[in-house]
């Protein structure tokens, strides 16, 4: 099995990306091996909301000048996991990254929900205040592509401002450990599933209610 973790940092070595390396040891000692994409550092436009990638039905976002999006929304089909590790930028999720996801799961969802039932969870590295609020805002995008998300014994959220200072949040650190081993078990359960041939509810019709008329 494996994994793709999204580093929305703009710094590749800092305290996202060791506490997505800290849930990566947890996986790769029952054998799942983790890709990380870091996006945080490139030029990522948002959504334009146009609907292009419903209407082709190509699994791209139309939105061709700035190619890794696609690419790494093909790598993220074929995972059997997706962590998403952002710093927080003004209470919210760093703008690359909310960028990414926002082009990356509106592609997913007009295409079929390319991401439904993979296992998915979201980390936040923090300094002060707003990572409850950026923690939150990154399971928005778990829930509606009804991804299987694995619980930690805390909320996902770690506090440092200098690269390798959240190490020294003890508690932080714990919570990506057991957030990397529960990761893990729910990830051998869903193969299970699959191979012993265990149905996967069947997947309803987006249905869209407007209050707007």
């Amino acid at each position: 099995m494996n994994v793709v973790a999204i580093n929305g940092s703009p710094n590749k070595n800092g305290n996202t990306a060791q506490l997505i390396d800290t849930i990566a040891q947890e996986l790769a000692k029952e054998n799942i091996s983790t890709e990380v994409l870091h996006i945080g550092n490139k030029t990522i436009r948002g959504c334009f909301g146009c609907g292009g990638c419903a209407k082709n039905q190509d699994e791209r976002c139309i939105a061709k000048d700035d190619a890794h999006v696609n690419e790494y929304i093909q790598k993220m089909k074929e995972a059997d996991g997706i962590i998403l590790g952002t710093p927080v930028h003004w209470a919210g999720i760093a703008g690359t990254m909310k960028s990414f996801l926002d082009r990356a799961f509106y592609v997913s969802s007009a295409n079929g929900n390319l991401f439904r039932h993979k296992v998915g969870a979201s980390i936040v590295a923090v300094r002060r205040s707003g990572g409850v609020s950026t923690f939150d805002a990154m399971n928005h995008y778990l829930t509606y592509a009804e991804m299987i998300m694995p619980t930690t014994n805390y909320w996902n959220v770690a506090h440092g401002r200098v690269p390798g200072e959240v190490h020294e949040d003890l508690e932080g650190m714990q919570i990506a450990r057991v957030l990397g081993k529960n990761m893990a078990f729910t990830l051998k359960m869903v193969q299970n599933a699959k191979e012993n041939n265990v149905p996967f509810p069947e997947q309803e019709a987006k249905i869209m209610t407007n209050f707007v008329r």
